[in-house]
């Protein structure tokens, strides 16, 4: 028997469903408060419950999940397309219900609660880490004003601060020294903040091998292994390499018309921080590498720009960490 497709859009207080009716062909819909929506599914028969990914989707997936239902969350750029007219409660699970049933869509795999913590790791470091830039550069801008020059480095900024500060004290007030202290105390504290959220995510892969795992290609590292392993899910969500990298937005947008196809830039599609994390490590791999251990890198950066060489590599790693996970086998240098 055909499964009921019912959408349902989030919200905090109040859920829209939308569904047709399989036997009268009838549309419904139907408005739930929060505390109801968990108890209305529970007295219905398996169903397609379709949502967009979006803040606490993945949660009310693994708790519907546990009711026999069949979960499908869909991208919300995938579902704006659908609404037609004004933005409303109504349109929004009307636009899901349609989206949810073309054939071509995309579906997000609903999240375990591991996976969600390690990623919730990994935005609170990613916050830390721009706080500790904005204080930082805070103080560099404000001793700038006072003639005193400070190393761009972080590190060497740590260092060289307390000095400065030591040498500014005959000339600049005993209040602003203080304050700059005290600003210098808080770059300190993130400073230990970030190295706890590390820790604790060093422990995290020492306890999963497939981080491990990742953790032995080349350009791979602690943040990186730790955040694929709990975005991806299951590498056989992806039919290939490719279409993992795809995902990732590390392919070429393409451009068609009259039968004609144009390559441009890397799509930049998918997760953002993934991508970033990736051409990081590709672009480490390249400065450190210079084509002396893989011959073919070396003439990669003999034929293009640095930069399409490194979004190239990071491609390459890409499809490594793929090749990694699907088939279970431990990285080789001899497949590169």
């Amino acid at each position: 028997m055909e499964l009921t497709v019912i959408a349902v859009d989030i919200a905090k207080k109040v859920f829209q469903l939308h569904w047709v009716d399989p036997d009268t062909g009838s549309i419904e819909r139907m408005k739930l408060k929060r505390a109801q929506v968990l108890p209305w599914f529970a007295n219905r028969e398996s169903a397609i419950v379709a949502m967009e990914a979006c803040g606490g989707a993945h949660e009310w997936g693994r708790q519907l999940m546990k009711l026999g239902h069949e979960v499908r969350l869909l991208p919300p750029k995938m579902v704006r397309p659908f609404v037609h007219r004004n933005k409303t409660d109504a349109a929004d699970a009307r636009a899901i219900w349609t989206a949810s049933q073309q054939p071509d869509m995309r579906f997000v795999p609903v999240k375990t609660e591991a996976q969600q913590v390690v990623l919730a790791l990994h935005r609170i470091r990613a916050q830390l880490m721009k706080m500790r830039i904005m204080q930082t550069n805070e103080l560099r801008g404000l001793l700038y004003e006072f003639g005193i020059v400070l190393p761009e480095s972080h590190r060497a900024l740590l260092e060289e601060l307390p000095g400065a500060l030591r040498d500014a004290q005959g000339k600049l007030p005993a209040m602003l020294i203080e304050s700059l202290n005290e600003q210098l105390h808080r770059v300190r504290q993130l400073d230990a903040d970030i190295g706890a959220v590390e820790r604790r995510l060093a422990q995290h892969m020492r306890e999963m091998p497939a981080c491990k795992t990742l953790a032995e290609i080349p350009g791979i590292g602690l943040l990186t292994a730790t955040a694929i392993v709990a975005s991806m899910g299951s590498p056989t969500a992806f039919k290939d390499a490719r279409e993992f990298a795809a995902w990732i937005g590390l392919v070429p947008r393409q451009v068609g018309t009259g039968g004609r196809v144009r390559q441009l830039g890397i799509s930049k599609r998918g997760d953002a921080y993934l991508r970033t994390l990736l051409m990081h490590g590709a672009r480490a791999l390249v400065r450190s590498d210079k084509g002396q251990a893989w011959p073919w890198l070396a003439e990669l950066l003999k034929r293009r720009p640095y930069c399409v060489a490194v979004a190239a590599v990071a491609n390459k790693l890409a499809r490594t960490i793929w090749a990694v996970l699907a088939k279970g086998q431990a990285w080789k240098a001899s497949a590169w």
